[in-house]
């Protein structure tokens, strides 16, 4: 079926196909209310209308309806969304607006009345619900931004150790990432049947790229869901029990909320297998999570750079998972992996190095990508992230991986999460310091912590210093936000 008010890509296509499949069928749930295809529909045509071919759109992005509704009528007019985050700080979100000088913002309301000033040809669109018009009147739609043809949204990096970026995801890559690797193949819209899969979850923000994937994986598979505006324990669980999922995705520390709490295996009876990505999850809280619940937890490898290119399938965790523990599985959608050394020569099974990506999401043309995490491949081929490279600390030239030192912090019963970076030191050169977040009810001090590492690290990996805080600052997509940990040791909390 063509679409006379979208360009012929199969992703847009399929959106357009999908968001008239079944009108009247629930599309999204939030808050307790069911939304229809329709509605979606409807706010998504608006916003298309406003939205040229190839036209940049920036997008103050929220875990709500009308938000999922304007990101898909940008992606169904072939336009591209530029993802902003409405809650990096006031003065940040002015000047990138200032230097992206795009010619339509949208959002709700109060971040628009807030955040677009009326300068430089930007027009402010307010979205507030599925029903109403837009609150914007550009003169005529956006324009095409030539520069970037084929790019579908320029999504924001995670920003866990510096300002965020924009990675140019083209809808080339999105269609293979949620439609498979030959999306002109893909099942035509009339085999789709609304309802048959489960509901699903979805918790990560849209201003990651795991939210979107997610998103865009339920609109194209033509699969309900529930839109939690952020993770919420209590939330997360209702759903969970209403809706009866059989996969959920859970970042790590998502994942350790649930593990530490009163939840019971009848409460997570549906579930028969837990993702989780985005960042490290040690094999301790797998191995806790899977004998508290019976469910298996699948790791996963992905970066927003190039999307996922490696995970566990329930079948090699039933298989393999006693012997590979603590890996992050293998190759998928078409992916190449290797691990090379500085001066960028592959290097053989189990040897320890850069990891490059090939990604089967990208043409076979593509040039291999050098990652800054540190992994080694064996000869089965299964991954192991074995930390960043651009975050090992040397100390009097012993080198000291974070990663390590916060597993270890993290398996002491009082610790909730742990966040470890390193401050220069005149002599050593570098020391690791820790920002500890405790579990509700627990208690520990920072020598109770500091006496538990020394029979789990060496000594030249343990902490100079150990902060005990009330809650660790995290980017939207639960990491831990480094930049702003180490902000915290070099201030006047620094010892």
């Amino acid at each position: 079926m063509k679409h006379p008010d979208h360009p012929d890509h199969p992703l847009s296509r399929r959106i357009a196909d999908v968001l008239s499949l079944q009108p009247d069928a629930p599309a999204i749930e939030y808050e307790g209310q069911w939304l229809s295809w329709r509605q979606v529909s409807g706010l998504s045509h608006r916003i298309g209308a406003l939205t040229a071919r190839g036209a940049q759109v920036g997008m103050l992005l929220r875990n709500r309806p009308a938000h999922v509704a304007a990101l898909l009528g940008v992606l169904r007019s072939g336009g591209c969304v530029v993802v902003i985050n409405p809650s990096r700080g006031d003065a940040r979100i002015r000047a990138d607006l200032s230097d992206l000088r795009l010619p339509l913002v949208v959002g709700e309301p109060e971040d628009v009345a807030r955040l677009v000033a009326p300068t430089a040809g930007t027009t402010g669109g307010s979205i507030s619900d599925l029903e109403n018009q837009p609150l914007v009147s550009p003169d005529e739609p956006a324009v095409a931004d030539d520069r970037r043809p084929g790019v579908a949204v320029r999504m924001l990096t995670s920003g866990t150790t510096g300002p965020p970026k924009r990675i140019d995801l083209t809808y080339d890559m999105l269609a293979r990432s949620v439609m498979g690797a030959e999306p002109e193949e893909s099942p035509p819209p009339s085999q789709l049947r609304l309802g048959i899969n489960h509901t699903a979850i979805v918790n990560s923000p849209l201003v990651h790229i795991g939210g979107l994937f997610r998103v865009l994986q339920c609109v194209t598979e033509a699969r309900s869901f529930v839109l939690l505006e952020r993770f919420d324990l209590d939330r997360w669980a209702d759903a969970v029990r209403m809706h009866r999922p059989r996969t959920v995705s859970l970042v790590p520390a998502a994942l350790r909320m649930v593990l530490h709490s009163d939840l019971t295996r009848d409460d997570l009876a549906s579930i028969r297998a837990v993702t989780s990505g985005t960042a490290p999850l040690s094999a301790e809280d797998a191995d806790a999570f899977t004998a508290k619940y019976g469910i298996p937890v699948l790791m996963s490898y992905a970066a927003t750079e190039f999307g996922g290119v490696a995970g566990w399938t329930l079948a090699d965790y039933q298989k393999h998972w006693h012997t590979k523990r603590g890996s992050v599985g293998r190759a998928t959608l078409g992916a190449q992996l290797r691990v090379v050394d500085d001066e960028g020569t592959p290097l053989g099974p189990d040897r320890t190095g850069l990891l490059e990506v090939k990604p089967g999401q990208l043409p076979a043309s593509a040039n291999w990508m050098r990652t800054t995490d540190m992994a080694r491949i064996d000869p089965d081929g299964f991954l192991w992230i074995l930390g960043r490279a651009d975050q090992a600390i040397i100390r009097g030239g012993f080198k000291v991986m974070p990663d390590d030192v916060r597993v270890a912090l993290e398996n002491h019963p009082a610790v909730a999460g742990a966040a470890v970076v390193g401050r220069r030191d005149e002599r050593l050169g570098g020391t690791p310091v820790a920002m500890v977040e405790l579990r509700d009810g627990k208690t520990a001090d920072t020598g109770e912590l500091a006496e538990f590492l020394t029979t789990r690290l060496a000594r030249y990996e343990i902490p100079t210093e150990i902060a005990i805080v009330a809650s660790i600052p995290r980017t939207p997509s639960g990491k831990p936000d480094l930049s702003a940990v180490s902000q915290f040791f070099a201030g006047e909390h620094a010892s």
